[in-house]
């Protein structure tokens, strides 16, 4: 399988493809701008670290890294439900992208610092997934559903970033001011979100809905900002586990909640989607990180 690869889609020595140390394979990606791990498994970014930063994307010391298991860390595809499958509690947690093996369509190289990776997914009732991944000093991902069936299907769909931070009680997160969220951790009780910065000091699971802004999470102990810009999407999720669930969590070490903040981009809840048949909807995220003076106060 790996030399297939190489052979299709290698690039030089700036796109190749390995077997990690569970026997699963992954594209590695090196430029000048950046390095980068993307598995076929859920067609997962693991790892996005440009050049003079800190790694944008946190993965967890205990993931499971096994064919058809999802990797705790990096960006999960989280398609066609969020959460628990209403009706059916025994479907999986967040659809079945996240842990199936996507297949790579196309490789192309541009400029000798921009790769891009084209993986797609044929679901069941004639649902075709596309994602296409452009790797530079910013991380580019778009996830395009196309409905091949006669009939109307309806969906969820999340990008569920894990962000690596200094530590997630120090930063802030704007971007969601005055926004109307439902609170998971309370109820599903609908509430508003303060006219200020957002800083988490406890356990946090909020769906952000009706909201198409971009976000942006302060980080003065890093020193560094990072930008989520964000279209066709009209959620945003903002998770922590934070102590007690974290100890719960096989796959996530005890302290690591501390250096993790996950903000999705999503359509979720309200703001699920319809599409009819021969349409196709697209949803897009980006990723930069620009320095933060340590002198400036974040917001």
């Amino acid at each position: 399988m790996v030399k297939e690869l190489k052979e299709r889609f290698g690039i030089g020595d700036k796109l190749s493809f390995e077997l990690d140390e569970h026997g699963m394979d992954r594209a590695v990606i090196e430029t000048a701008d950046v390095q980068a791990k993307i598995y076929l498994n859920g067609a997962h970014i693991t790892e996005f670290t440009p050049a003079g930063h800190r790694p944008l994307l946190f993965l967890s010391s205990k993931s499971n890294f096994t064919r058809g298991k999802a990797i705790r860390g990096g960006i999960p595809i989280i398609f066609p439900w969020f959460g628990a499958k209403a009706g059916d509690p025994s479907a999986p947690m967040h659809g079945f992208a996240r842990t199936a093996q996507w297949k790579i369509d196309n490789t192309s190289l541009f400029e000798d610092t921009v790769v891009s990776i084209d993986f797609s997914l044929d679901a069941a009732n004639q649902i075709h997934l596309r994602y296409s991944v452009m790797i530079a000093s910013g991380l580019r991902v778009e996830l395009a559903v196309h409905n091949r069936s006669e009939h109307p299907f309806t969906f969820e769909e999340a990008l569920h970033n894990y962000l690596a931070v200094s530590d997630v009680r120090n930063v802030s997160i704007t971007g969601l001011e005055s926004s109307e969220f439902i609170d998971k951790t309370d109820s599903m009780n609908r509430k508003t979100s303060p006219p200020h910065p957002l800083r988490l000091e406890s356990e946090t699971d909020r769906v952000y809905v009706n909201t198409t802004a971009w976000c942006r999470i302060y980080d003065s102990d890093w020193e560094r900002r990072i930008t989520l810009r964000k279209s066709n999407s009209s959620t945003t999720v903002v998770w922590n586990p934070w102590i007690e669930t974290a100890r719960k969590m096989t796959d996530l070490a005890a302290e690591e909640w501390k250096s993790m903040l996950c903000i999705e981009t999503a359509n979720a809840a309200d703001n699920a989607i319809t599409l009819n048949p021969g349409d196709e909807h697209r949803m897009a995220l980006s990723i930069t990180a620009s320095p933060q003076s340590p002198s400036s106060p974040p917001p």
